[in-house]
């Protein structure tokens, strides 16, 4: 058992591909993330299984679609029927950490955004224990210990495992308003900086981009930097600990707010960032949940001050987010030096696989939007995927198309362990499988959106140079050729020289849908 690989696995929130200097940004700097991409290998078409947090992190313990783990949108906890990657590592004598960011469960306490349906009337109403068609317990405590009512205890505790961690260090929600574990520290070893973190505490700044926070919160308290500080006390207290592990790290940064705190906040100007496509031509007719999004924004310019849904935003404003989040990623790019660092001077990184990956995008201005929603823009399901293997290739990219829910099945495989029956997803190349060869994303969202007419739920094939989506509600589906269109600005779909194309598309889509239909329970018996 000694001789197996460990795994440490890092993990951003809301990280595009291509805002890492090794995958091409023309300003941003990441030499620690860059030198553990040429340390191994470096995946250039990697997708999210969904593009927002709770579903695409489901899948990622579970290798397994939203529409199979059930967490299909933002809050529906992770259901404890469902078996984790990390559970069959620890069968297998691993030990397993996590510390930062977990989102398997709600964040918030805020009431769900489902209308309730319109009783006809003179018919029955269904008792409340009967009106929904599946009966769930996922609002039980079980599936609270992420909510700060939970922490407001006098005495708040994780019971563990916790989705089959034995350890987890946790940091709820984002910016300077952050949660659990590191909330507990702030106050037990740094309580003067409690009084700093409100938005109201904020240093004056000329940012116009909404949720831009120039928190007074110090480098060394912020969430990024708590995160790297316990990550390297663990591993220097393995110098002596043969057993394998799997260490997962996982930053809220660089979603919203854009709070880089310290040095970070002006390391990066906004005019010295590339100006989206969508800002530069007069040669496009904006889909219309973009319209949508802009008259909305018109309509009212506080929109987006707190939520985080996609949001218009002025050519202006997207260079400010850009900028900030730069900032955010060099942060984050410092602290997994320091992890790599503790890492090595604890002699465990000769035999320890890196991981990078994020769990979704940002617009970042592209098509003049911000923050995510149930657009299916590459800038939203493209995310960084390295793998850095110190016995494996060195110094390589791939474009072998690739998964979230990919990444627990490949683990598996390289410590050699069955996966559960029911896990979907692939065994990649880097270590030796067929992997795959189309990307397979599904979306939905408990609100209801104008432009879409109703509550979007949409379902996308990524294949060789194409992305297909189909979106039920009443707006329109989208093909795009992405050789040709790289930027996603001409949508295809009712094109008559591309119908045979969409035609393939369609029906390989539909291979996929047949694909992730669940596989379990299995039969209790043949008849």
């Amino acid at each position: 058992m000694t001789n197996r690989p460990s795994y440490i696995l890092f993990i951003t929130d809301q990280q595009r591909y291509d805002h890492l200097g090794c995958n091409g940004h023309p300003v941003l700097q990441t030499p620690n993330i860059d030198a553990m991409a040429s340390e191994g290998v470096n995946h250039d078409r990697f997708y999210v299984a969904s593009p927002v947090c709770m579903p695409n992190r489901a899948s990622l313990m579970t290798c397994r679609m939203p529409s199979s783990h059930g967490t299909r949108s933002l809050g529906i906890p992770l259901a404890r029927e469902n078996v984790t990657f990390v559970e069959l590592l620890a069968a297998a004598g691993y030990d397993t950490c996590l510390i930062g960011k977990s989102h398997l469960q709600n964040v918030s306490d805020w009431d769900v955004q489902i209308e309730p349906p319109e009783h006809r009337e003179g018919y029955a109403v269904p008792p409340k224990e009967l009106a929904v068609a599946k009966r769930s317990d996922l609002d039980n405590e079980t599936f609270q210990y992420e909510r700060q009512a939970y922490w407001d205890r006098a005495d708040p505790t994780v019971p563990l495992p916790f989705y089959g961690f034995s350890e987890y260090v946790s940091v709820l929600r984002h910016g300077f308003n952050t949660g659990g574990d590191h909330l507990e520290w702030l106050k037990a070893n740094a309580s003067d900086t409690l009084g700093l973190r409100g938005r109201d505490q904020q240093f004056a700044h000329g940012y116009t981009v909404p949720q831009a926070i120039r928190t007074r919160v110090p480098e060394e308290h912020y969430s990024t930097s708590y995160i790297a500080d316990r990550t390297a006390d663990w591993l220097k207290a393995r110098e002596d600990n043969e057993t394998p592990f799997l260490l997962v790290v996982s930053f809220p940064d660089p979603h919203h707010p854009f709070t880089p705190p310290g040095k970070y906040w002006d390391m990066y100007k906004p005019e010295d960032m590339p100006v989206p496509i969508a800002y530069e031509t007069d040669d496009w007719d904006p889909p219309e949940y973009v319209k949508s999004a802009e008259h909305a924004r018109a309509s009212d310019p506080t929109l987006g001050q707190m939520a985080g849904y996609s949001l218009a935003v002025s050519k202006q404003e997207a260079l400010q987010a850009r900028a900030l989040t730069c900032g955010m990623i060099s942060m984050i790019d410092d602290a997994v030096g320091q992890v790599r660092k503790a890492a090595s001077d604890a002699g465990v990184a000769e035999n320890t696989v890196q991981i990078y990956t994020s769990d979704h995008g940002d617009h970042l201005g592209e098509h003049r939007l911000l923050f995510k929603g149930a657009e299916q823009y590459d800038s939203l399901t493209h995310v960084p995927f390295i793998w850095a293997d110190p016995k494996g290739a060195q110094c390589t990219r791939s474009d072998d198309l690739a998964q979230t829910l990919d990444i627990g099945t490949t683990i598996l495989e390289h410590a050699k362990i069955e996966p559960s029956i029911g896990m979907q997803g692939v065994v990649l190349p880097v270590v030796g499988g067929a992997g795959r060869d189309a990307a397979h994303i599904q979306y939905e969202t408990q609100r209801t959106q104008k432009a879409f007419g109703t509550r979007p739920r949409v379902h996308t094939i990524v294949h060789q140079n194409w992305r297909l989506s189909m979106y039920l509600g009443k707006c329109p589906n989208e093909l795009f050729d992405l050789a040709a269109d790289p930027d996603e600005m001409s949508n295809l779909w009712t094109s008559d020289e591309h119908k045979d194309v969409k035609a393939d598309l369609l029906e390989r889509l539909a291979e996929l849908e047949i694909a992730a239909v669940d596989r379990v329970p299995l039969p209790t018996a043949q008849a």
